[in-house]
């Protein structure tokens, strides 16, 4: 999505929207704005964070779960359009509350009225800038505005948010190499590993294949208790694990069939020694 990186990061490394013509942009709000990465930076919200938003007192920075937040950018339905002399006010909806975002008309720049006047009731926008208040009803001060042109950047945007909430709570996630595939791997390569233990070690494995049947996730538990096999392990000694193999035979053939099909094991040897596709 080469439109929405270029407009939503800018050239700036995130602060691609921080020069602006409005009065209460970065150089002219009301008792100035820090200069610090924290002021330049670029968050992604939603409108219901954004109306959760709180300060220490009047002149204090915004905060969201007790974090310090700077540039804001919002996806959302343009409701109704307020167009007066000296600004513009854009109500605003994206599913999780309404907020209202205001431009200041910058008289002199044939080029600022230009880009918002394509701006239209019903569609969905993108807009950036920083969080103000005005008798106690919060809004956001819009140094830019944007028709979405892709219907993706809408969910894209959604997701966005939850991953820098949750990064901003939990920390950045831990190394892709230590997740519950390497702990099964590393299961496997153990040996004398039986069905129980396996059974045992359930919710990591429930986790991948919680959407199976259960007949194939005991399959599946039974194949990743076994040490590595280059021949694969036979049919029979898998029906024979499974509840003491008072499953029927064809059902359990099935069943790997459907695995098979499903990319999760494959046949080795010959068409009755199977293997895990991990």
């Amino acid at each position: 999505m080469s439109q929405y990186e270029s407009n939503y990061y800018g050239s700036g490394g995130g602060g691609g929207y921080l020069q602006g013509g409005s009065p209460f942009s970065q150089g002219g709000s009301p008792g100035g704005m820090r200069k610090t990465e924290v002021s330049n930076s670029l968050r992604p919200f939603t409108i219901s964070q954004l109306t959760q938003a709180s300060q220490a007192h009047t002149d204090a920075e915004w905060r969201v779960d007790d974090v310090e937040i700077g540039q804001v950018t919002i996806v959302a339905q343009v409701v109704s359009i307020q167009k007066q002399t000296t600004n513009s006010v854009y109500l605003l909806d994206d599913g999780t509350g309404k907020i209202e975002a205001r431009h200041w008309v910058d008289s002199a720049s044939d080029d600022d009225s230009h880009k918002w006047s394509s701006i239209e009731e019903m569609r969905y926008v993108r807009v950036t800038g920083s969080l103000k208040s005005f008798g106690k009803k919060k809004y956001i001060n819009a140094t830019h505005i944007r028709n979405i042109t892709d219907p993706h950047e809408i969910y894209f945007h959604i997701l966005e948010a939850i991953t820098v909430c949750l990064i901003v709570e939990r920390g950045p996630p831990s190394n892709p190499g230590s997740g519950p595939a390497t702990a099964i791997k590393a299961e496997r390569t153990t040996g004398n590993v039986s069905v129980y233990s396996a059974q045992s070690n359930a919710p990591a494995v429930n986790d991948q294949f919680a959407h199976l049947p259960q007949l194939q996730r005991s399959i599946m538990r039974f194949l990743m208790s076994q040490p590595p096999q280059d021949e694969g392990i036979h049919v029979a000694v898998i029906a024979k694990a499974i509840a003491g193999g008072s499953n029927d035979a064809n059902k359990i053939c099935e069943a790997l069939d459907e695995l098979m099909d499903q990319g999760h094991v494959f046949t080795t040897i010959d068409d009755s020694h199977f293997s895990l596709s991990l």
